[in-house]
């Protein structure tokens, strides 16, 4: 049993709010690099989280965090250290994805805050970190090796006194759903590599789980699936390998994202349980009331941690394999022919942190069949603008297309189903999807997939709040002009983020 504090809330980066921070006197809703270290510890202070996530992956991060949050909150974190009660994980640039600039100019931060904390009298604030797009057991420990030789490096040429810690631990974050269904196969083999160059097994391992971008590259069925498979899995390899597991979630508050918003709290602990540590996005934080927040963040505390781990059984687990497998091709299909009439709301989507370039020397781009998609909020985000959640896209043909025995599993294993696409029907906007139909044939079958969805589960596709009804007039007005206003589509789009309490 691991003596540490496993973290059950961490706060991130995610560009997903449409209001302002309610910690920013200025009310803007874009959140500066420079900002995000006053944004950790109003977090840590205000809303309670055990864990702040520092994201270096394809965006712009100040190295100089730690300085900057124990000279200007001395007091606090002298009560709350960081790394002992409070944690700040770094979440890495992929090398293999993106160029590795930032990851030495993150690795030498981990250095120097460990020289500064031991200076204050603090335990070592930073020794783990995530690795986004994880494919490989080896990449793993290749981040380990480099950290290993830059801190030994460090050591001899650098520090006169205190040695700087060698070794760090490693968050594989999976975000496809090949690498989220293999998670346990990586994992055994990585263990198999860290004993024999480190000469002993980690005593726990934190997995990450994406629920945006495998949505994004395969679908909503695809994603919700393979994020349930991966966690009974491994709990599954940690009883088998005798290792503590604790799996961390990553979702964001549109159900397209896996749905976590402080009003969804009771869902996402029946459809996940056996996560432990849940982030908790940008727009969980700041596009509800405060107190909601506290209240929604203290009552994931004290039901996560206790929550008895997903299990499925190995037929099962095959029959969700293949139910993921059909979605996709669907979804796949339909997909690459709506993205080009989807170009000037993706062009239009409004900012909300520092991201460097997309596409470029700097960055890197998510893509399905080599069509290059925006990152997964901004996805998810213009298809709301537009009227058409993109849950829908490809569900319902592939729910109609399962035999009996993959009916009845998934439904068995996805419980919330029913409730989730009443809720999202109130944001189809079917005049506006008339017009999109125009432009392309594949929104015929996006159609389909709603008029199959409205057909099993007999919900009325109209709005049924004010909100929600000045966010489907909204909708028409972005599709009606979205080809030759973009001051004006990204002004729309920002309104309808602040209805639905979301932005993407």
């Amino acid at each position: 049993m691991t003596t540490r504090k496993i973290p059950t809330i961490m706060g991130t980066q995610h560009p997903d709010n449409a209001n302002a921070p309610f910690w920013d006197s200025s009310q803007q809703p874009f959140i500066s690099a420079y900002r995000e270290t006053s944004e950790a510890f109003e977090n840590f202070s205000e809303l309670n989280v055990d864990e702040y996530m520092w994201d270096w992956e394809g965006k712009h991060a100040d190295a100089a965090v730690i300085d900057r949050l124990f000279s200007s909150e001395y007091d606090y974190f002298k009560e709350n250290q960081i790394g002992r009660d409070k944690f700040l994980t770094f979440r890495f640039p992929n090398i293999w994805e993106e160029k590795g600039y930032n990851l030495m100019q993150a690795m030498t931060a981990f250095l120097s805050s460990e020289d500064f904390a031991h200076d204050l009298g603090f335990t070592r604030p930073l020794f783990e970190a995530i690795l986004p797009m994880a494919q490989r057991a080896d990449q793993i420990l290749k981040m380990q090796l480099l950290f290993e030789k830059l801190a030994n490096f460090k050591t001899a040429e650098f520090t006169r006194s205190d040695k700087n810690t060698p070794y760090i631990e490693m968050i594989p974050l999976f975000e496809d759903f090949d690498t989220q269904l293999h998670a346990p196969e990586i994992l055994k083999e990585y263990l198999t590599l860290h004993e024999e160059h480190f000469g002993f097994r980690p005593k726990y391992l934190r997995v990450f789980l994406a629920g945006s971008d495998s949505a994004l590259t395969a679908g909503f069925m695809s994603s919700i699936t393979g994020n349930k498979l991966a966690i009974a899995r491994l709990h599954e390899f940690a009883e088998q390998e005798n290792i503590e597991i604790y799996p961390i979630s990553g979702t964001g508050s549109a159900i397209f994202r896996g749905g976590l918003s402080p009003r969804r709290i009771d869902r996402y602990v029946k459809e996940f349980p056996g996560v432990r540590t849940a982030t908790v996005q940008s727009a969980f934080r700041y596009d509800f009331p405060l107190e909601d927040v506290q209240s929604a963040i203290a009552k994931l505390k004290a039901e996560l941690p206790v929550a008895e781990p997903l299990k499925i059984n190995p037929e099962d687990q095959k029959i969700l394999a293949e139910v993921a497998e059909i979605s996709a091709k669907y979804y796949s299909n339909t997909l690459d022919n709506l993205v080009p009439s989807m170009q000037p709301i993706f062009k239009a989507f409004p900012k909300r942190r520092d991201r460097r370039q997309h596409v470029g020397v700097l960055g890197y781009s998510r893509s399905v069949d080599g069509i290059e998609l925006p990152r997964a909020i901004n996805f998810t985000g213009a298809f709301y603008s537009v009227g058409v959640p993109p849950e829908f896209i490809g569900f319902g043909r592939a729910l109609k297309q399962l035999n009996a025995d993959h009916l009845g599993v998934f439904v068995r294993h996805y419980p919330s189903m029913k409730q989730d696409f009443r809720e999202l029907a109130r944001y189809v906007n079917m005049d506006a999807l008339q017009i999109l139909k125009t432009q392309s044939p594949a929104w015929a079958e996006v159609e389909e997939d709603i008029l199959i969805l409205q057909n099993i589960f007999g919900f009325e596709l109209q709005p049924l709040t004010r909100e929600e009804k000045q966010h489907a007039e909204i909708a028409l007005q972005v599709v009606q002009i979205k080809d030759g206003a973009p001051i004006a589509v990204t002004a729309l789009i920002n309104r309808m983020a602040q209805l639905r309490h979301f932005l993407g």
